[in-house]
C-alpha cells in the first residue's frame, strides 16, 4: 500500500522523510508475524503505528488490545497478561483468562515495555519463543498465537546494561525496530498539524478556526515541543478556546507556550527518572547541595589567594606585630603560598611569642578539619536561613531543594531558626 493512502486512511499528518520511512517499514512488516519494537518519545503516536500494523496484517479481523505495562501494578501484571487460577493469591475468588489467552489469533500492543518487571519479562520471552504460557497458580502449559508489538520511550539497550531489562528479550523484541521521529525533528510538519487540530477544534466548539501570522508560525516551528504531537494538540485546543482574536500573532501565541522554555529547551539538572524538584529523589537534592558547597569552597580559595597577594604587595596594610610573619610569607614558594585550604587546614601555622617580644613561627601542629558531609550540609543550610532572614521558601530555593526536604533537614540537624 502506498504511503499516502496509509496517511489518508489513518489520519496521519506530515511529509517529513523520517515519518515516511517509519510508515514504510510499518507497511512492509505488517504482512508478517514478526515482532516489532516501536521506539519514540512520549506523545509521538507510537500506538497509532501499532494499529496500522494490525490493520494491514492478516490478523486484522481478530482482536487487538493495547496494554500499558507502566500502568499495571507489579503484583498483578502477570495475572493481567497470563491469567490466574482460583485461589492462586489473595482475592483470586475465581479463575481468570489473561490477555494472551483472550487475544489468541490477534495482536497485543505492549506499551512502555521498559517498565515491565523482570519476572514478567521471562514469561513474555517464553511466549515469544515457544508460544507458551502458564497461568498464575497453575502448572498447565497453554498455547497461544498472538503477535506482539512493543513500544518504549526509553533506551532498552541501556537498561539491559544496568540489569533492568533482559538482554535476550531485547533482541527478541527488536526483530524489526521502528523509530517514530520526535516533533522537533519534523519541523516542516508542525504548521500542517496545527492547522488540522485548529480546524477540528473549531468544528467541535463551533467557532472560526484560528490562524497564525508568519511570526507566530516561526515561533511554533522553533519551539522544542518536549511533549511532541500530544503537546501541540493541547496548545491548539487552548488557543481555539481561549484566544479572543482568531488571527494569532507571536506575542499572542507566546502566552500559551510554557514560560520556562521560551521556545527552547534549556539544560537543567534532572534526576535519571525524570522527577521534578518538588518530587525528586533525596539523593538528587543532596548532590545539588554538594555542588553548591564545592562552588563556595572554590570561591573561598580564590578570595584567600587574593588576600595573600594584597598583603604581600602592600605590607603597610599589615599591623606592626605581623612584620615577622610577612617576611617569612614573602619567602614562601608560589606552590606553598597558594596551597589549597583543604591541605593548609591539616597543617595550620601556630604563632608563638619569642623572648624578644616578636612573633615567630617555629612549630607546626596537625589539627584535622572536619570533612563530614553532614556538618558541611548543616552549615550551608544555616547560612542560607541567615541570608534570607529565616524565610524557608527562599532558603530552599537558594539551596536548590524543595521546602519539604528543607523541613526534614531542619528537624534532622535540630536547627533552630
Amino acid at each position: 500500500m502506498e504511503i499516502q493512502s496509509i496517511k489518508n486512511r489513518f489520519g496521519i499528518i506530515g511529509n517529513s522523510p523520517a515519518l515516511n520511512f517509519a510508515l514504510q517499514v510499518a507497511a512492509q512488516v505488517a504482512g508478517t508475524d514478526l515482532t516489532v519494537l516501536i521506539n519514540g518519545e512520549s506523545g509521538v503516536g507510537k500506538e497509532a503505528f501499532s494499529m496500522i500494523i494490525h490493520a494491514l496484517s492478516a490478523r486484522k479481523h481478530n482482536s487487538f488490545i493495547a496494554v500499558n505495562c507502566g500502568a499495571i501494578p507489579e503484583g498483578t501484571i502477570d495475572s493481567e497478561l497470563f491469567g490466574h487460577e482460583k485461589g492462586s493469591f489473595t482475592g483470586a475468588v475465581d479463575s481468570r483468562k489473561g490477555y494472551f489467552e483472550t487475544v489468541n489469533g490477534g495482536t497485543i500492543f505492549l506499551d512502555e515495555i521498559g517498565e515491565m518487571p523482570l519476572g514478567t519479562q521471562a514469561r513474555l520471552l517464553r511466549v515469544l519463543e515457544a508460544g507458551e504460557f502458564i497461568r498464575v497458580g497453575s502448572s498447565k502449559v497453554q498455547k497461544t498465537d498472538v503477535r506482539v508489538i512493543a513500544a518504549t520511550n526509553k533506551d532498552l539497550l541501556e537498561l539491559t546494561e544496568k540489569g533492568k531489562f533482559r538482554e535476550d528479550l531485547y533482541y527478541r523484541l527488536s526483530t524489526v525496530p521502528i523509530r517514530v521521529p520526535a516533533l522537533r525533528d519534523r519541523k516542516e510538519d508542525i504548521p500542517l498539524l496545527f492547522r488540522k487540530f485548529a480546524v477540528d477544534f473549531a468544528e467541535r466548539y463551533k467557532t472560526a478556526p484560528v490562524q497564525l501570522d508568519e511570526d507566530a508560525k516561526n515561533l511554533l516551528i522553533n519551539y522544542s515541543w518536549p511533549g511532541n504531537v500530544r503537546e501541540l494538540k493541547n496548545i491548539a485546543e487552548q488557543i481555539s478556546v481561549l484566544s479572543e482574536d482568531k488571527h494569532v500573532t507571536a506575542p499572542g501565541l507566546r502566552r500559551f507556550l510554557p514560560e520556562t522554555t521560551g521556545g527552547t529547551r534549556l539544560p537543567m539538572v534532572m534526576p535519571s527518572n525524570g522527577a521534578t524538584s518538588n518530587g525528586s529523589p533525596e539523593f538528587a537534592n543532596e548532590r545539588e547541595i554538594l555542588y553548591k558547597l564545592f562552588f563556595d569552597m572554590k570561591k573561598d580559595v580564590t578570595e584567600l589567594k587574593k588576600m595573600f597577594l594584597e598583603i604581600i604587595q602592600n605590607p603597610a596594610m599589615a599591623q606592626t606585630q605581623h612584620a615577622a610573619f610577612l617576611n617569612e610569607l614573602k619567602e614562601l614558594k608560589p606552590a606553598e603560598m597558594f596551597q589549597p585550604p583543604a591541605i593548609a587546614a591539616a597543617q595550620p601555622m601556630v604563632i608563638h611569642n619569642n623572648t624578644n617580644g616578636h612573633e615567630d613561627i617555629h612549630h607546626h601542629e596537625e589539627v584535622e578539619e572536619s570533612l563530614n558531609i553532614m556538618d558541611k550540609e548543616k552549615e550551608l543550610i544555616e547560612k542560607a536561613l541567615k541570608k534570607h532572614k529565616g524565610k524557608r521558601k527562599d532558603a530552599a530555593s537558594d539551596l536548590g531543594i524543595s521546602k519539604r526536604t528543607l523541613y526534614r533537614k531542619l528537624k534532622e540537624y535540630d536547627i533552630n531558626e
